[in-house]
């Protein structure tokens, strides 16, 4: 899912920092006491708001109970540093956006579930944009965050850092991906140093 984002080159080279970032999530988000790093309270609140939409929870877990918001503000501490302009640019489009569009309603946040979606399709609709056509009434720089928001997203709910990512594996249950790594014959060198693995013996080889 990552790879239609971005290319092989840019995770090998990010994949240690996402990892560290997601750890670092998970173990904020289960704390107490969670501290933000760089977004403000208000920040959070609105990409809770975001990221819930773009992943919701329902009979499974979304991006809420994989704690997606504390991986997006360690990443935007670390490897995405370069993308704080584009959420804080973004987060203030969409805010004038709702506010403009949505009479008595004062942020995203506090929108209905049908709102939030609807402002989100708004911002996203690739018709114009595929032609290089601005559309009218779009916040200038409200759609490529939201890409990027998207891109993020997947990665707090998805990546693995060394068995404990996404809170309590919330997105791996999602797509039914299994906590510990599955192996099945033939094993190769390449398995070789992984915990369980043991090699064929010569006695094993002639029963």
């Amino acid at each position: 899912m990552l790879s239609g984002y971005v290319g092989a080159g840019w995770l090998a080279g990010n994949w240690p920092a996402m990892v560290s970032a997601a750890e670092h999530a998970r173990q904020v988000a289960k704390s107490g006491n969670p501290v933000l790093e760089v977004l403000t309270p208000e920040q959070a609140r609105e990409l809770e708001a975001l990221t819930s939409c773009l992943i919701p929870t329902d009979d499974m877990p979304g991006a809420h109970e994989a704690g997606v918001v504390y991986f997006i503000d360690r990443a935007l501490k670390t490897y995405a540093s370069e993308s704080l302009p584009t959420y804080q640019k973004g987060l203030e489009a969409i805010q004038k956006y709702t506010t403009e569009n949505l009479r008595g309603v004062a942020r995203f946040s506090e929108a209905t579930e049908e709102q939030k979606l609807k402002i989100l399709r708004e911002l996203t609709a690739e018709s114009d944009l595929q032609k290089g056509v601005p559309r009218r009434g779009i916040p200038e720089g409200s759609t490529d965050f939201v890409r990027t928001l998207r891109f993020h997203t997947i990665c707090g709910f998805l990546v693995d850092p060394e068995g404990g990512g996404n809170r309590d594996f919330a997105g791996w249950k999602t797509i039914g991906r299994e906590e510990a790594h599955n192996f099945a014959a033939p094993f190769g060198f390449y398995d070789k140093d992984y915990p369980g693995w043991q090699p064929v013996g010569p006695e094993t080889e002639k029963k």
